[in-house]
Parts: C-alpha cells; structure tokens; sequence
C-alpha cells in the first residue's frame, strides 16, 4: 500500500515519517464513535456480563435485545438476538452536518444513503450506508438523546474505538478519509492502519486480511491504570481472565489489557492512549514513554515489541 510520505521531521538524528498527503474535503465529517451493535444467541448473557462484569446500564429493552450505556448518551453497545454470535454487526457515528445536507453530500459523493427514522430508541433522524469492503451497516447521526445515567467508579468511561478485519485495506481506509473526515494517525507496516475522528489516537482500525473478516475487538477506556487494575480485578473475581496484558502498545501508546467476552468478543481495557488536541501542530501531546519528542503519527515497523513496548506478546492478535 502505497502511503507517500515524506521525513519532514528530524530530533536528535532520528527521522520520524509522517503522512504528506494533502487534506481532502470529505463529504461529512464524523466527530465521535458513537455505538456498536452485536448480535448473539444468548442475550441475556452477554447483558448479564456487559451490566454486572463492566457495569453498564440498561437504558432500554425489547423483545430482540437491549440498549446499554456507559453514561451520558443513550446507548454505546446495542444487543441484538440471532442464531449466531456475531460482533460489530453495525457501527454508528455522529457527525457536525445537518443530516439533510450530509445526505446529499453523501449522494454527490455517489454513495446510496438511507434516512430512517425507526432505527432504534435514543436515534430518532439515522443516515444509514454500507462500509466499503466489509459491508457492515454504518449509522450517521447528529447526536443520540441523553440516557439520564450518570457514570460510576467501576464503569469505563467510553466507547473508545473499533477494530475490524477487511480484504480491501486501502478502499476502507479512503472512504474513511474522504468521505467521513477521518485523519490517518498511524499504521504499523503496510497491514493495519489507526484513524481518528477526533483528539484520542483512533477511533477506528483496520486490519488487511484474506483470512479472517468481522471485528478484531472492540475496546472500551477507564480513566487511568488504577481504574484498569479495578476492572480486571474485578474480571478476575468474576471468572473472566486476560488473554493478554497488561502492557503498551506502540501505536497509540495506550496502556492496555485484552479478555473475552461470552460470546468470544475480544475486549480491550485501556487508558492513556495519545491525544492530538491541536491539529495544528500535528504531534501527540507529550508523554513520558514517547519514542521521540514531539511524537508525530508515523508507519511502525512490524516488530513483537511494537505490539507491547514492555514485552510479552501474543503473536495470535496480528494474525491475518
């Protein structure tokens, strides 16, 4: 996959690679992850461990599922009943444009769009489109109702991003960027590529793959390493192990821990992952554990020590 960077940045002898391509105007521009919907044989066990194992709250029930939240908006996981476990079956975001105005940017831009009204509690006016690629159902939405749930100690605090397998890498990543605003953070090799839609590192990553297809995992973030070490005590208590971490990854340098949930679903815990709060300046905003200072978004080597800067690696996670 060809990328065009260009070293535009020198510290202390070291060149840091950054994405030269200029800024396209996209036709919407995506502001924050919003939700994501899975589907399962088992509903009330995978509400069961979403409300007593993370802590989040019902705010809604049907006959087919159940709408959970973490706090202020009214849903970030939604949960849905069929014959086989399936995770990231859709993905909504919110956007800045009036949705009459993005549906028909959306259609300039020559892509089919659906306005519906009857997508679910909490998202009464939804943009809905295909993913390129994968075709996973996207949701485009203004903002959700407020869920009237106030946060708790144990609970993570968000949605932080999505993480999915695709066989097109480069036409995903290019309808992210120009279509939906997303802005490239970084990638590691030419297999897996970070995009954010605001300040936090990514909102959403992609993974090259003839292999496998549907969601590599999905992760949720605590507010620092004593609310990860909270959480995965109280995993531990509950039966649930950690298949890997904890530990930090290169890219994003989020600190981090992997489980299962019941339905297989790999969860990752994570907190102090980079932030770009002036993009402007196009670096991350400086920590400790940087490899280099500024840190700019840049193509990682594939390297063991990439996926967990503190060591131990579990090879199965780059699997594709």
């Amino acid at each position: 996959m060809s990328r065009g960077y260009t070293a535009n940045h020198i510290f202390e002898g070291e060149v840091i690679m950054n994405d030269s391509r200029p800024n396209v105007e996209s036709a919407v521009n995506v502001t924050k992850l919003g939700y994501v919907a899975f589907e399962t044989p088992d509903v009330d066990r995978l509400v069961e461990y979403y409300t007593k194992i993370l802590d989040f709250t019902v705010v809604e029930t049907s006959p087919e599922g159940a709408f959970l939240t973490t706090g202020f908006d009214h849903h970030c996981v939604v949960i849905t009943r069929a014959a086989a476990a399936k995770g990231r079956t859709v993905t909504g975001y919110e956007i800045s444009e009036p949705l009459a105005d993005a549906e028909r940017r959306l259609h300039d831009a020559g892509y089919q769009v659906e306005r519906r009204t009857d997508i679910g509690p909490g998202t009464p006016d939804v943009l809905v489109l295909a993913e390129p690629t994968t075709g996973i159902p996207m949701h485009l939405m203004t903002a959700q109702e407020p869920s009237g749930v106030w946060p708790t100690m144990l609970r993570p605090t968000k949605l932080g991003h999505v993480a999915a397998f695709t066989p097109g890498l480069d036409a995903l990543e290019k309808f992210y960027k120009e279509l939906l605003g997303f802005k490239w953070s970084d990638a590691l090799g030419d297999f897996f590529v970070f995009l954010r839609c605001g300040p936090d590192h990514h909102a959403a990553n992609f993974m090259a793959s003839s292999k496998f297809d549907g969601m590599h995992h999905i992760a949720y973030e605590c507010r620092d390493p004593n609310h990860v070490i909270t959480l995965v005590d109280h995993l531990a208590k509950n039966g649930y192990r950690l298949d890997w971490g904890p530990g930090r990854h290169g890219p994003g340098h989020n600190l981090f821990t992997y489980h299962k949930d019941p339905d297989g679903n790999v969860i990752e815990l994570f907190t102090q992952i980079d932030r770009m709060t002036d993009e402007s300046k196009g670096y991350w905003e400086p920590r400790p554990w940087h490899e280099t200072f500024p840190m700019r978004p840049k193509t990682w080597e594939v390297d063991a020590l990439i996926a967990n800067l503190w060591g131990p690696f579990d090879p199965s996670l780059l699997a594709r």
